[in-house]
């Protein structure tokens, strides 16, 4: 499935469930280079998103990759909500429910492996809900 260009988002609080390796960080960068190292452009998309949204990483890494991934997080001060390890390497499925008022609530993208999302997240503040 190809990436889509441009999502359209509402100005709500969102909640960004995020893969590390191959997705934010370069994939198996501490066996190939030694260390964890940012995509270009992972960084400051991370550095983007709103204070009062909810991250939630996703990794396949294992309890033997914890210590060296947090340090790595908390040396370069990402902020997260949650990290979730041993996630498996397959997919991962996210269902929800869309508004009665028709806004859609899941969205996922696909990229190609250590390549930044390319996609343009844009604000649309005619995208509310009058339901929580």
């Amino acid at each position: 499935m190809l990436e889509p260009k441009e999502v359209k988002l509402s100005s709500m609080q969102k909640t960004w469930i995020l893969d590390l390796d191959g997705t934010l960080l370069v994939h198996d960068g501490p066996y190939i280079l030694g260390r964890d190292e940012f995509l270009p452009g992972a960084r400051e998309f991370l550095d983007g998103i709103p204070e009062r949204d909810i991250i939630i990483f996703l990794t396949a890494r294992g309890d033997w990759e914890k210590a060296h991934t947090l340090k790595f997080l908390k040396e370069n001060h990402v902020r997260y909500d949650h990290i979730i390890f041993g996630a498996g390497q397959a997919e991962r499925i996210m269902i929800n429910d869309n508004k009665p008022d028709g806004l859609v609530t899941a969205i996922a993208i696909n990229t190609t492996r250590d390549q930044f999302c390319k996609t343009k997240f844009v604000t649309d503040h005619s995208l509310t809900t009058r339901y929580d």
